[in-house]
């Protein structure tokens, strides 16, 4: 049976521009999130200076290493995700938080969570193999 790697999940800094990415990373490293889908506001990163100075993208990179991070509506998710890993996807799954009637800290880990809850391992048969005459 073929080992699954589990999926990235990142969470989009967009929602988070008001806070220093330093401190988004903090807090996402410590949710347990696997990387940051850096916005291009805020502090988070400016393009023009990252297109001029290398030591500039260099120092965004810096802080997601510090934590041990990597710069990666209305779904139904329970069959979205076993969907993307049956034809073969395996590269980062990204949270956006955009929900205004819940407390970012307290959604973004809940996210996290749900995520990471989807994101099962898919059988090696088909379900009816088990009850077929060669099964062992």
């Amino acid at each position: 049976m073929p080992s699954v790697t589990p999926q990235p999940v990142t969470l989009f800094t967009g929602q988070w521009t008001d806070l220093p990415l330093e401190e988004v990373a903090w807090l996402a490293s410590g949710w347990g999130y696997d990387g940051l889908e850096i916005a291009c506001s805020g502090e988070h990163l400016d393009v023009w200076h990252a297109a001029e100075d290398d030591t500039y993208v260099q120092s965004r990179l810096d802080i997601l290493d510090r934590y041990g991070l990597k710069g990666l509506g209305d779904v139904p998710w329970e069959d979205a995700f076993p969907t993307l890993r049956q034809v073969g996807y395996d590269g980062p799954i990204s949270v956006e938080w955009e929900d205004a009637g819940m407390d970012r800290l307290h959604g973004a880990e809940e996210a996290q969570r749900f995520v990471r809850s989807l994101l099962w391992k898919l059988p090696a048969a088909a379900f009816d193999a088990a009850f077929s005459k060669n099964a062992q």
